[in-house]
């Protein structure tokens, strides 16, 4: 059954090619034909019910008020950076301060450490990509996530993080294999004291296998003691697992109780699937692809069904929020997760003290909870006679029926943390909401096997480059990685390396 039309592109030589999503078997599938390369299909979603079910939440579009590109007449994905046909702003800025890596993971999407060439963008080249990421209009880009390579083989990381708080970043956080805050106690004090908020931990179960296979050697007893040494200087850790079928799609229930024990100071795993980019081998795709639904399913039955499929929901689903709280004050809300609404998918589980897990859906109707905030942001935008002071009255009063007390975990009083958000805009009060609690979320980032032209368009995760474009992680890793790394970078010594 047909879905849609959209732009791919071909695995071989990344031409765009005109492409279709349909449906069969109670799956989703996009294929597309190459004149040089023949045919491709290549399943999408597994689960067509819930690839329906989440454009229930298709996001608004909010466009930047200056393009560093134009299209012309290319069209997307060719001259990326953000163009004008770009249908959000960034609200995850990502800059890879290198391309050295202690590591020579076969599943790398960045390809790092097999280069002979350096790429490693200098401080000011560096602090430029920050203001340009800062300079979007309307909404400078909040957050960013250093990257590479390893981010942290830079001797000036540090010095780079500060920069980022200089500049104007609310959010700072590297993405970093851990190695490195293992081995140097003292290295996640320097972190803490510049201001990082979050350690991106590469963690990809609980045995030595994953390991193994997804990194080249048993790192395991280093992701753990990264762990500790961020745990002493209460340095916020996210487990960022690499999800490749039949190698670790069997850890999903241990890696997140394993999140649960730990979860002082691990406050979310973020499961990515494997992207078909880098050195994946290219002829293991449908063997080894592993989609939204399919991490839903493996998490359901890997927590004996403790989270359902019904408790998961897609980033854009918060956009209500976003709008109610901007339309209360007034203003364009700082930050609107309106990325594609088959980008990744998100819960938050409670743990009680003999660490049951809660999901927030079994005491908050998170859909009349949305509702309720959608029409009230529109009734806020119509305006009226003492409009705020009415509608966050009727807000209020609205609040106890969304709630399920008898269900609602003794450790938070939901209730009183909604007030103080909507009554006084008191984001402090979301600390109380996040302890005892973790975010269980999958990102699918594409490749040119299920590249969709319709995700890129409304991606929010973008990179920023030297010479001064903004492109959507996706394409980056598609298209423009090897091109931008050749470009920046110069030839390595003959007796340098990427490690060193």
């Amino acid at each position: 059954m047909f879905i849609k039309k959209t732009k791919s592109l071909c695995p071989v030589c990344f031409e765009s090619l005109e492409a279709e999503v349909y449906e069969e078997d109670g799956k989703i599938r996009i294929k597309k034909e190459c004149p040089q390369h023949g045919k491709f299909d290549n399943t999408y979603w597994s689960n067509a019910e819930i690839y329906k079910k989440v454009n229930d939440f298709i996001p608004t579009i909010k466009s930047v008020d200056n393009p560093q590109v134009t299209t012309h007449n290319e069209g997307c994905p060719n001259n990326c950076g953000i163009c004008e046909n770009h249908e959000t702003s960034t609200v995850l800025g990502l800059i890879d301060v290198t391309n050295r890596c202690n590591l020579k993971c076969p599943v790398c999407f960045a390809n790092a450490a097999t280069s002979k060439r350096l790429y490693e963008p200098s401080f000011d080249e560096i602090r430029q990509m920050l203001k340009n990421l800062r300079d979007l209009e309307p909404t400078p880009t909040p957050a960013i996530q250093y990257a590479g390579g390893e981010p942290t083989v830079r001797k000036d990381i540090a010095e780079l993080l500060k920069l980022a708080r200089d500049e104007g970043f609310s959010h700072t956080q590297i993405a970093t294999n851990g190695l490195r805050i293992a081995r140097k106690e003292s290295f996640a004090k320097e972190l803490v004291d510049v201001g990082l908020n979050t350690v991106y931990l590469q963690f990809d179960g609980v045995t030595e296998e994953p390991y193994v296979y997804n990194r080249g050697k048993n790192i395991l007893p280093q992701k753990l003691k990264a762990i500790e040494n961020c745990r002493k200087v209460g340095l916020g850790i996210v487990l960022v697992p690499t999800i490749v079928k039949g190698i670790n799609d069997d850890q999903i229930g241990d890696i997140i109780r394993f999140a649960i024990k730990n979860r002082d100071i691990v406050h979310g795993v973020n499961f990515q699937p494997v992207s078909f980019a880098g050195r994946t081998p290219a002829d293991q795709v449908e063997e080894q692809r592993v989609t939204i639904p399919d991490f839903i399913e493996l998490v359901t039955e890997q927590t004996n069904r403790a989270i359902v499929p019904d408790d998961f929901y897609p980033p854009s689903a918060v956009e209500p929020f976003s709008n109610f709280i901007g339309a209360l004050e007034g203003k364009e809300p700082s930050v609107t997760l309106n990325c594609h609404q088959h980008c990744g998918i998100a819960t938050y589980i409670f743990v009680d003290d003999d660490e049951k897990i809660i999901p927030v859906t079994n005491f908050i109707d998170v859909d009349r909870f949305l509702e309720l905030l959608d029409e009230n942001a529109h009734r806020l935008e119509e305006g009226g006679f003492a409009i705020k002071s009415r509608v966050l009255a009727s807000s209020l009063k609205e609040i106890p029926k969304v709630l399920d007390k008898d269900n609602t975990p003794d450790s938070i009083n939901i209730k009183d943390i909604l007030v103080n958000v909507l009554k006084k805009r008191s984001y402090d009060s979301l600390g109380d909401f996040h302890k005892n609690s973790l975010l269980i979320s999958c990102m699918h980032f594409m490749d040119p096997f299920n590249f969709d032209e319709d995700r890129v368009k409304k991606c929010v995760i973008h990179y920023a480059v030297p010479d001064g474009r903004i492109i959507p992680f996706c394409t980056m890793n598609s298209i423009y990685r090897s091109q931008i790394e050749e470009e920046f970078s110069t030839p390595l010594k003959p007796e340098k390396t990427l490690e060193s």
